[in-house]
C-alpha cells in the first residue's frame, strides 16, 4: 500500500485527469434510471460490454419496472444468459421491479438507503445510480478504484470501505463530483492491474507506486 498522498498532489492529480477528460461518463448503457440500476446490478463480476450486449435488446421492450415484470422470469433470462450469475441477477430484477411497482409507484427511490433495499443492490450499485443519475458525489469504489487508490496513494485502503472514505476525505471537493468515473477509466485503460501503462501514464510522476513499468 503506496503512502497517503499530500492534498496539493492529489489536487494536481484530479486537475491532469480533468484537462484530459472535462465530463467523464459510466460505460454502462441505459435509458433512464431504472434501467441504470438494472445495468449496475447485473454488471456485479461482469464486464460493462458484456453487459450492455445483453441489454441493448432488453431495454428496447422492458425500461419501467412493470414492463420488466410483464416479461417475465424467462423472458428476462432469455436475454441475458451471457452475463455471469445470469439466473440469480434475473430473480433480482424482478424482485427488485416488484418492490418498486408495489412500494414505489414503480419509481426508483434516491436514497441509498432505500436503494440497498432492493434486492441485488449494494453499497456500490447504490453509489453508482446515486452519482451518474443524481450527481450527488458518492463514490463507487470497485476493483479498478481500490487498485488505483491504492497504488497511487490516492486513497489508500485495507478494504473497499476504507478507499472509500479515503477519497472522500481526501480528494477536494470541486472533483468529488466526477471523481470515480476518473478513477475507474484510469484503472480500466492505464492503470491496468497486470501491465499498468507507466510509460504513457500522465501522473507518473506524482504516483507512489514502486513497481512502474517502464
Amino acid at each position: 500500500m503506496a503512502r497517503q498522498l499530500d492534498y496539493h498532489t492529489i489536487r494536481e492529480i484530479f486537475a491532469r485527469f480533468q484537462q484530459a477528460e472535462p465530463e467523464p461518463e459510466g460505460e454502462l448503457e441505459h435509458v433512464n434510471v431504472y434501467t441504470l440500476v438494472v445495468a449496475v446490478a447485473l454488471s456485479a463480476q461482469s464486464t460493462d460490454a458484456g453487459v450492455n450486449k445483453a441489454t441493448r435488446e432488453l431495454f428496447k421492450i422492458a425500461d419501467t419496472p412493470q414492463k420488466m415484470l410483464d416479461l417475465g422470469l424467462e423472458g428476462l433470462i432469455d436475454h441475458i444468459k451471457t452475463i455471469g450469475l445470469y439466473r440469480q441477477k434475473a430473480k433480482n430484477v424482478i424482485k427488485l421491479s416488484q418492490i418498486l411497482v408495489d412500494d414505489y409507484d414503480g419509481e426508483v427511490p434516491n436514497s441509498r438507503a432505500a436503494l440497498q433495499s432492493l434486492p441485488g443492490v449494494g453499497r456500490k450499485t447504490a453509489n453508482v445510480v446515486l452519482n451518474m443519475w443524481w450527481g450527488q458525489p458518492a463514490q463507487a469504489v470497485d476493483t479498478h478504484i481500490f487498485r488505483v487508490g491504492n497504488r497511487t496513494g490516492i486513497a489508500p485502503g485495507k478494504t473497499v470501505d476504507a478507499v472509500e472514505r479515503a477519497i472522500e476525505d481526501n480528494i477536494p471537493a470541486d472533483f468529488q463530483r466526477h471523481a470515480h468515473h476518473w478513477l475507474i477509466l484510469h484503472g480500466r485503460y492505464h492503470c491496468k492491474a497486470r501491465k499498468p501503462l507507466c510509460r504513457t501514464c500522465i501522473i507518473r510522476d506524482l504516483c507512489q507506486y514502486e513497481d512502474k513499468t517502464e
